[in-house]
């Protein structure tokens, strides 16, 4: 048996451990985050650039980042919680998700889990009501979880939490976790120190991963990495539409075989000198009011053409298209180029987001039904705690229109006989809470048929018994 001691120093050696792997991890993650807000590598700028120079490469970052994050993100949403052969919420989706707003808080889960590729989500005991869940959501940026199977282990073996990395001379405030206790850490540069710890009564680390991808090794996968590098090619290619419209879009008049006028002293007439005792030029005004005359007939006027602009437009609408394929989101959500599309087209244009939605929903859905059934857990609703068939309902977020859906539900109430009240979580835009008051207003509505029927056959039959 291990000892308390024992225990509490294997929890110290685990949580060094866990600094050095976030330590090791925040760098990269530190790229996307910077990236994601708008914070890239800019152009190339040489020393001697000017200062004007210098404000069009600010000006050159157009962050295209955030829609292929958002895209797939705002299609999901859970809307509700089943037990096995149930059709209504479980306890566990009252006390743990509504008590905790995570219709509202979902949403940062998914955003974090897509954009660095995993984010995580704790569940322990309130503390202030030790039979109601207390869930929360984590940045990778701030969690390191260690796996015995980092590809398909549910609950990792431990994590370190750490608000941020700590300094040569400040110390960070975090907390450490395992299987059986929590534990408050202080970190610093050169290690982490852990308090008690209390026991949480679990039996498992209670910190879910939400991996958008992640491979056969354990590695995840977001989608902002791999777009790192072309969107550091729009960038350029809106940096170089920028040089060439400030500097090359407009016309330029030239006059050769002229010696342009020069200034003059007014009292003696002579040419002034700069301080390099050279004549200086009067400036010459050439704009659409202007004519301009030349005295010497070997003068010579031209002009050179502007810079024509199309070609720069042309390779920043194929980058956006090369990010558009890579990142699996539509071209008209990036280039805005969609013009009376019907809801087919639509649909049609959405297939690849919808399919890389639909996969992020069988990996989000389980770590959702984990959290869930570990929030049954701390209620003390056995039941839900084991029960392993549960699913997590989406919000359907799919280009149809309602009357394609009632239409296909229709036929197939009318042809295949399915029953109707099976088809109703099939309807688009609309909640549990909205479907739950539909039952009786079936039965009201039926009841009030059925009245309606009766007086109809009485007033029938009294006819009847008058013309007899």
């Amino acid at each position: 048996m291990t000892t308390p001691t024992a225990h509490a120093d294997q929890a110290t050696k685990r949580a060094n451990a866990a600094l050095k792997g976030l330590q090791k991890d925040r760098t990269a993650l530190d790229t996307i985050d910077a990236y994601i807000r708008g914070k890239h590598a800019g152009p190339y700028t040489p020393r001697s650039a000017s200062q004007e120079y210098k404000l069009l490469t600010q000006r050159s970052i157009s962050n295209f980042l955030p829609m292929v994050v958002a895209a797939p993100s705002q299609a999901l949403s859970v809307e509700g919680y089943h037990r096995s052969g149930s059709s209504e919420d479980a306890p566990e989706w009252r006390s743990g998700w509504q008590r905790n707003r995570l219709d509202e808080r979902q949403a940062a889960v998914y955003r974090a889990a897509i954009t660095y590729g995993h984010s995580f989500v704790v569940t322990l005991p309130s503390a202030t009501d030790p039979k109601a869940p207390s869930v929360r959501a984590v940045s990778p940026r701030c969690m390191w979880a260690a796996y015995q199977d980092p590809s398909s282990d549910e609950w990792p073996l431990y994590v370190l939490e750490l608000p941020t990395l700590p300094g040569s001379d400040d110390t960070v405030e975090g907390t450490f976790i395992d299987s059986t206790h929590v534990y408050p850490a202080a970190a610093t540069d050169s290690g982490v120190t852990l308090g008690a710890g209390k026991a949480h009564g679990m039996g498992v680390c209670p910190a879910r991963r939400f991996a958008a991808q992640v491979d056969l090794e354990g590695r995840t996968t977001g989608v902002v990495a791999p777009l790192i590098p072309l969107q550091d090619r729009i960038n350029q290619s809106v940096f170089d539409l920028l040089i060439a419209q400030t500097y090359g879009s407009f016309k330029v008049r030239t006059v050769s075989g002229m010696a342009p006028p020069l200034k003059r002293d007014p009292q003696t007439g002579e040419p002034l000198l700069d301080g390099d005792g050279n004549p200086i030029p009067k400036p010459i005004t050439a704009d659409s009011s202007r004519f301009l005359m030349a005295p010497d007939a070997d003068t010579k006027f031209n002009t050179l053409d502007e810079t024509p602009l199309s070609g720069f437009i042309e390779s920043i609408g194929m980058s956006l298209r090369h990010l558009a394929v890579v990142s699996q989101v539509p071209p008209h959500y990036l280039l805005g180029d969609m013009v009376n599309l019907s809801a087919e087209a639509l649909a049609a244009a959405e297939t690849t987001l919808m399919r890389m939605v639909a996969e992020f929903k069988r990996s989000f859905g389980e770590s959702w039904e984990s959290v869930l059934r570990l929030c049954a857990h701390i209620a003390g609703e056995k039941d839900g705690a084991e029960d392993l068939s549960s699913q997590v309902i989406w919000t359907d977020a799919e280009s149809r229109s309602l009357s394609q859906t009632v239409d296909a539900l229709g036929k197939a109430a009318q042809m295949l006989g399915v029953p109707k009240r099976a088809l109703w979580p099939r309807l688009p835009g609309f909640t549990d809470t909205d479907r739950s008051s539909w039952p009786a207003m079936a039965a009201e509505e039926d009841a009030a048929a059925d009245l309606a029927d009766s007086l109809t056959r009485a007033a029938e039959a009294r006819a009847r018994g008058t013309d007899g």
